[in-house]
């Protein structure tokens, strides 16, 4: 994604399979120089030091309030105490550099390694001379031979990298708006976007929601792929302008949500909830965090278009005596459980003493084994997959900060709308991933593997995971 963002903005890159960009800047910083270029190679890399001649420099960038430094041929050598710039990889051999995993000798640093070139000239004279060599440098470079000849070899610069040089090839040209429209929509940088490209074009009046909140749909470049009315086996990129003009929303699609309050309307919904074998699941909570969350809610659905409800009071013990009503529910282990991240719902349950023994089916892990790469929220997941554009919850509770409420503060009727909703576009979710599971061939991976860790993550965050301090603490230590 990095390199479909700089050739987005037509920065030239340049790369060959086998070198690293140090040998590509290092040839190319020459060749340029050979014919009359002045070259400036951007890096605070020290091995960087031994391209440095009369037409080549390093320009090492400000750094925690420094100002940028030039470094030609007399900076090199006054900076290291040294005769020649090649003596720079002589020096990185023997004292090494940390920040490129060069190791050196070990106990050989700056001032010794200069004292020791000064006298023998390169590495290798030293080596060969290392018995002439007194007291403890001496031992340390007897002992450091090896590290110290692969030390400079790591630390020396190809500069014969089979590259050329062209002028043109280092031209800045004007940005691909197409390009970066599409990666900043994958990545879904809509910030960055507006910044960049500026505002897209509305491609159809501003819609609005049930709570008349203006509704931006982003516009995006033209793809091929062809709109379609049913769930496609390769959904529309919700990219394609077309796709987002086939966008449903709850003022436009008939549905039928019901709030349950009631003594009398609980027993009715629980009676229909028995009577299915799969069942949407969600809860609407006072917080994001499952472990501090407080049940407000919790919305069923079994059937497209409809779902239910369940308004519940704020005192916990109250909460509880509504839930053991659905405790026949909650233990029957021949019903199928569907969520958006379930998990996050069993921890809030859990916490009110209740479990689901019935099997799970978690819609983000689904997306996740069919399309790794995607995104995973439900909503876009919805408008990918379903063509339809679920309630923002910041219509309801006012965008993130300090100063959003929760669905506490909301209006039953609406967190109705919201919540059953919710329910019904997870029911349908399934339903799209049900077939390119099996089209995928990745069903074993997500009914074997995915789905049964979500009980076991489940009792690890609920216990949380005990640490041996005494030990962290002594191998903190050691890695020091």
């Amino acid at each position: 994604d990095i390199k479909r963002i700089i050739r987005g903005f037509n920065i030239p890159c340049l790369e060959l399979d086998g070198f690293e960009a140090d040998d590509l800047i290092g040839t190319l910083a020459i060749q340029a120089a050979n014919i009359g270029y002045t070259v400036y190679m951007v890096t605070p890399d020290k091995d960087y030091g031994q391209i440095v001649n009369e037409n080549i420099y390093m320009y090492r960038p400000p750094f925690q309030g420094n100002s940028a430094e030039i470094y030609g041929v007399p900076q090199i050598l006054e900076k290291w105490g040294i005769k020649r710039v090649d003596q720079v990889i002589d020096m990185l051999g023997l004292m090494g550099d940390a920040v490129d995993n060069i190791p050196g000798i070990p106990g050989v640093g700056e001032k010794t390694a200069a004292k020791l070139l000064a006298e023998y000239d390169t590495l290798e004279g030293i080596l060969e001379n290392a018995d002439k060599i007194k007291g403890a440098i001496g031992e340390k470079v007897r002992n450091g031979k090896d590290l110290a000849i692969m030390s400079k070899k790591l630390a020396t610069i190809i500069t014969n990298v089979p590259v050329a040089f062209h002028e043109e090839d280092f031209s800045v040209k004007a940005l691909d708006a197409p390009a970066l429209t599409e990666v900043f929509n994958e990545l879904e940088f809509r910030t960055l976007s507006k910044r960049i490209l500026g505002e897209p074009e509305p491609s159809k009046p501003v819609a609005t929601d049930l709570f008349n909140n203006p509704i931006n749909t982003p516009t995006a470049p033209k793809s091929s792929a062809s709109s379609t009315t049913s769930v496609p086996d390769a959904p529309q990129e919700e990219t394609d302008p077309e796709h987002w003009a086939n966008i449903q929303r709850i003022d436009t699609t008939e549905h039928h949500y019901t709030l349950v309050q009631t003594q009398a309307e609980i027993n009715d919904l629980i009676a229909q909830l028995q009577q299915q074998s799969m069942v949407a699941f969600d809860t609407e909570t006072t917080d994001i965090d499952a472990h501090m969350a407080e049940l407000v809610g919790m919305s069923f659905s079994w059937e497209k278009g409809k779902g239910y409800y369940v308004a519940l009071p704020t005192q916990q013990e109250e909460v509880k005596a509504i839930l053991s009503q659905f405790e026949p529910l909650w233990n029957r282990t021949d019903i199928q459980w569907v969520g958006q991240n379930i998990k996050y719902d069993l921890i809030v349950l859990k916490w009110y003493g209740f479990h689901l023994k019935g099997n799970l089916y978690d819609t983000m892990l689904a997306n996740y084994v069919i399309d790794p790469d995607g995104k995973r929220s439900m909503d876009m997941m919805s408008i990918k997959y379903l063509q339809y554009e679920p309630v923002s919850i910041e219509t309801l509770i006012g965008k993130k900060g300090k100063t959003q409420g929760n669905m506490r503060d909301v209006d039953v009727n609406l967190v109705k709308e919201y919540a059953a909703e919710d329910a019904d576009i997870t029911l349908q979710l399934k339903n799209a991933f049900d077939p390119l599971l099996k089209e995928r061939e990745v069903s074993p991976v997500f009914e074997q593997v995915e789905n049964p860790l979500i009980p076991v993550l489940l009792d690890i965050e609920f216990e949380g995971v005990g640490l041996d301090v005494p030990f962290l603490k002594h191998y903190g230590t050691v890695l020091e």
